[in-house]
């Protein structure tokens, strides 16, 4: 017990400087004189736009919330009943369908822990997500998940799942969409909206609205029109490049003044 204790009391986490200001790879992209219209997405593994809190749609903010995380303005990052209660479903089920984590604990997983699979992960993963709870406020630990999460293939963060999925930046979708949204991160390839599970993103974001209406955070009026929105999804894209001449003639210029990395995941 002296051991565990005093590997708990030695188990450190980065600084806020190196969560908040560490090096997060975003895709470069190439517009049209008048800066609207998109001719190129230039990257290497992940297509992400880095977007503030403030400019984030209130809905997927409420959405992701209500789907996965009820308590998190109120919890300290980690919520033992609800980690025990996952744990005995998952292992009466035999299977993964309990997550148990907080939006905190998924942050840290997501960012602090990537590649961690040690068997002491979990442990490792509840303890930094109450020192995390410590050093940075809840919003900018929502804001990192919302544009850190994974959305499917290269998709990363509601700013480039929003542009992807509905030709809108994230804070002009409606209540519908951002629904669809806060439902894909669960499973992201399962619930892929160009895959064989259509059916079962519809039922999931259902289920996310519902629990926005229990969670009062939409009303009935607001809960029946999103469930009747027809919304469509954007064709899968084929990654096909506008007005290429230009577009490759700028893609030389700035490889050649700021590097292939800087052009790939400097955003």
């Amino acid at each position: 017990m002296s051991i565990f204790l005093i590997w708990l009391a030695t188990l450190k986490i980065p600084s806020i400087e190196t969560v908040v200001e560490r090096k997060i790879s975003q895709s470069t992209k190439i517009y049209d004189s008048t800066g609207k219209i998109l001719l190129y997405d230039v990257y290497q593994n992940t297509k992400r736009t880095l977007v503030p809190f403030e400019e984030i749609s209130q809905n997927i903010k409420n959405a992701v919330i209500s789907i996965e995380d009820k308590d998190f303005y109120t919890h300290d990052g980690f919520k033992p009943k609800s980690f025990l209660r996952a744990a005995i479903v998952n292992t009466l089920t035999g299977g993964f369908s309990q997550g148990g984590s907080t939006i905190t604990q998924q942050v840290v997983k997501n960012s602090i822990l990537v590649g961690d699979k040690t068997i002491t992960r979990k442990l490792k993963e509840i303890v930094l997500a109450l020192k995390l709870e410590k050093i940075i406020s809840k919003d900018q630990i929502l804001e990192m998940y919302l544009n850190e999460n994974p959305y499917g293939g290269t998709l990363y963060g509601v700013e480039e799942a929003s542009q992807a999925f509905f030709g809108k930046k994230s804070n002009e979708v409606t209540l519908a969409e951002a629904a669809y949204i806060a439902a894909l991160p669960q499973a992201p390839s399962y619930y892929s909206p160009y895959g064989s599970h259509k059916k079962e993103l519809d039922e999931r974001k259902n289920l996310v609205l519902k629990e926005m209406l229990i969670d009062k955070k939409i009303n009935n009026e607001e809960y029946n029109t999103a469930l009747n929105e027809k919304v469509v999804f954007l064709p899968k894209s084929d990654k096909g490049i506008k007005a290429p001449h230009f577009v490759m003639f700028v893609k030389d210029y700035l490889e050649k003044k700021y590097g292939k990395d800087v052009l790939e995941q400097g955003g």
